[in-house]
């Protein structure tokens, strides 16, 4: 399972910026309880009512691209 360091790390690696919406969005989806991105908006703006919806998509593509996710949105475990 990925830590949310590993998640930050690796997209600063991969050129990501690194927001602290997106630090919110991490930490959401590597809970793991929402299925959908739908899902991971309505427990965001819970915490951050700035976080719009296009930020859960952009962020959800940015980590199936390292694969943190994959397109289903099921976590995968990070290679070793």
């Amino acid at each position: 399972m990925w830590s949310p360091e590993q998640v930050e790390k690796t997209m600063k690696e991969r050129g990501k910026r690194m927001t602290q919406q997106r630090r919110i969005l991490i930490e959401i989806v590597l809970e793991g309880k929402c299925r959908c991105c739908k899902e991971v908006y309505y427990e965001a703006v819970k915490k951050d009512a700035t976080i719009g919806v296009a930020t859960v998509y952009r962020t959800m593509n940015a980590l199936e691209e390292i694969g943190v996710i994959s397109r289903n949105y099921l976590f995968l475990e990070p290679e070793k």
